[in-house]
């Protein structure tokens, strides 16, 4: 298996969504990736100034954008927060 399923909340437009993330690439890749998709499922209203951060919606705690997802403690079900 090469994706996990997420639950991203955006707190930003106060949205959340269910989300398949490929687990090879680094979370600095992924919040790229997510923020191109929450922009299109809201028809460009999501444009942050700056790169958001990632977090785990359980601990609080930031991801480290240099891990690859596997090497993370993301995995099927995680709850994260985009801010």
């Amino acid at each position: 298996m090469n994706k996990v399923l997420v639950k991203l909340y955006v707190p930003m437009i106060d949205e959340q969504y269910d989300i398949w993330i490929p687990v090879n690439k680094k979370i600095h890749i992924i919040i790229m990736l997510l923020v191109k998709a929450v922009n299109e499922f809201t028809k460009g209203y999501y444009l942050p100034k700056q790169m958001p951060y990632l977090y785990d919606k359980a601990t609080a705690k930031a991801f480290d954008i240099n891990l690859r997802v596997i090497e993370s403690e993301i995995r099927n079900g995680t709850e994260l927060i985009m801010i």
